[in-house]
């Protein structure tokens, strides 16, 4: 089955931006290519369970099994050695990153206590988009009851070219809810 927004995407979202931006082929609109789910957990150095706990909780969260993340180089001062887990990540594709991103927009980021929008401020120069979010509760796969501790995730949205115009305006048809200034 096809996600909506995948739907929305090729019926909706790339006439509208063809129309605003005047780009005649629709093959030159910004594609959403993939979506990067990362968790960095510091704490995972002295404890390997915390580790394991996120990386479940990600798992419950996106559908897929995350990959470890290690250390590339030692730092002292904070008594991490090379190759030891720190944290642990997702790439999403295709239909899975349509979905996740369906369910983040309309369930998860509403679920934000006193939340105003995202900020248009996180594009890099490439036109992908970051978003950070703190605790991972605002997903409801999660059971309440089982979290051990509050943990943040990095959620970047990846797309294959183009100015970060179209892309915000293409996460805007989307759904993605920025804030107004």
């Amino acid at each position: 089955m096809k996600p909506r927004l995948l739907d929305k995407y090729k019926n909706e979202v790339v006439p509208k931006v063809q129309e605003k931006f005047g780009v005649k082929n629709s093959m030159a609109i910004p594609r959403l290519t993939k979506i990067v789910i990362n968790m960095g957990i510091g704490e995972a150095i002295s404890d390997i369970h915390l580790l394991e706990n996120a990386m479940k909780e990600l798992g419950l969260i996106v559908g897929q099994k995350p990959i470890i993340r290690r250390a590339r180089k030692a730092i002292s001062n904070f008594k991490l050695r090379e190759d030891l887990p720190v944290g642990c990540k997702v790439t999403l594709r295709s239909n899975k990153m349509y979905e996740f991103m369906d369910r983040l927009v309309s369930i998860a980021l509403p679920r934000i206590r006193d939340f105003n929008g995202v900020s248009k401020k996180s594009f890099d120069q490439g036109g992908n988009y970051t978003l950070g979010i703190s605790d991972q509760t605002i997903f409801p796969e999660i059971p309440l009851d089982q979290i051990t501790r509050s943990q943040g995730m990095d959620i970047t949205f990846v797309f294959n070219h183009g100015p970060k115009e179209q892309t915000s305006e293409i996460l805007s048809l989307l759904g993605m809810p920025f804030r107004k200034k």
